[in-house]
């Protein structure tokens, strides 16, 4: 056998797993659905912020909106007027403190804004997050049906544009084709994961594994924070945010390049060696077959399941819009866009909004 046909038949059987993990996804996992108004606990809604002026506008009035018992935005040090603006739209705001040696700056500016809160069930919330009308006690129901000490919710991208198609909607597509929520299920610390842009915690859980002190210095804290609870016992419970739950959150592709380099060593459990053969992986079985004449059934089968994959995970986040299903031509080019995000990560060293990390 040729080393050709060995590389196709990989191929082949990695998009085979894959497509089976997505089927199990959209069959199990949970979504965030409409529900009538009923007894909640008391909410914190909680916002770290960081040169956010131009954002807050857009997302907190519909945050305000939700009814929650508070909503407290922590202006993390910003530059543009951030703190000016939340407080006159009707949020609380905290000033937030120097950040101290060792931690970086979310889960710093998500800690002080658990310190001043006083609800029972803490939702941190990014500023670029969209909370649609009911999207509160669709989230509420959720976490009381699935009984989850944590509920972490994957926002449905919106109003993406231009370059920012190109890396920002992999995040579903790793979640949904990479981890089938039966295993996520799993007493297992790392069969986890999490979404920052919107983490609803229960406080007393939160507060008995030492909130985001035990994740102070990791850059991926949301996952991380995950797995502390998991370890300690708590349900971790992941959910599509659909229609209710958006987010906005790369104008460009560059900007999306530096929110995946940020995340990358986390993600890839901090081993340099396993992000080389993942980027190779994934030009050897996404772009290579577009590079060499289709000969054979088999060749345009690989082809074609190279570019089925997006428009199904899209589907399954009601992204189904002409232009959200069309990125599937963006499939073939999207590994060699992804090395600059590489190469960033590779080099030890995370920039992100105007703070430099060593990783």
């Amino acid at each position: 056998m040729s080393r050709w046909s060995v590389l196709r038949t990989a191929a082949l059987t990695y998009f085979t797993v894959k497509a089976v993990i997505l089927v199990v996804n959209a069959a199990t996992f949970p979504r965030l659905q409409p529900a009538a108004p009923a007894r909640r606990p008391r909410v914190s809604l909680l916002i770290p912020a960081r040169d956010e002026a131009a954002t807050l506008p857009v997302t907190l009035p519909g945050v305000l909106a939700q009814g929650a018992d508070e909503v407290i935005v922590l202006d993390d040090g910003s530059a543009d007027g951030t703190a000016d603006i939340a407080r006159s739209l009707g949020a609380r705001v905290l000033t937030g403190q120097p950040l101290p040696p060792g931690w970086v700056g979310k889960p710093w500016a998500c800690q002080q804004l658990a310190q001043a809160a006083t609800g029972d069930l803490l939702i941190f919330t990014d500023a670029d997050v969209r909370w649609h009308p009911g999207a509160l006690d669709a989230v509420l129901h959720a976490g009381r049906v699935h009984h989850a000490d944590l509920l972490t919710v994957l926002p449905r991208a919106e109003n993406l544009r231009g370059g920012a198609r190109v890396l920002t909607p992999l995040v579903d597509v790793v979640v949904l084709t990479w981890l089938p929520y039966p295993l996520l299920q799993l007493p297992l610390r790392l069969a986890t994961t999490a979404h920052g842009a919107v983490m609803a915690v229960r406080a007393g859980a939160y507060h008995a594994v030492g909130g985001h002190a035990c994740v102070r210095g990791d850059l991926l804290e949301d996952t991380q924070l995950a797995r502390h609870l998991k370890a300690a016992g708590r349900r971790v419970v992941p959910a599509l945010g659909q229609e209710l739950i958006g987010i906005h959150m790369y104008g460009t592709y560059a900007q999306s390049v530096a929110g995946f380099s940020k995340n990358a060593r986390g993600v890839h459990l901090g081993s340099r060696a396993l992000m080389v053969a993942l980027a190779a992986w994934h030009v050897a079985a996404y772009t290579l077959p577009w590079l060499r004449p289709a000969r054979t059934r088999r060749d345009w089968m690989w082809r074609v399941l190279t570019l089925l994959e997006r428009p199904a995970v899209n589907v399954l986040t009601r992204r189904t819009a002409p232009a959200d299903l069309a990125e599937a031509l963006l499939s073939p080019l999207t590994p060699l866009a992804a090395l600059p995000a590489y190469r960033r990560a590779l080099s030890g060293v995370a920039r992100w909004k105007g703070r430099t990390y060593r990783q």
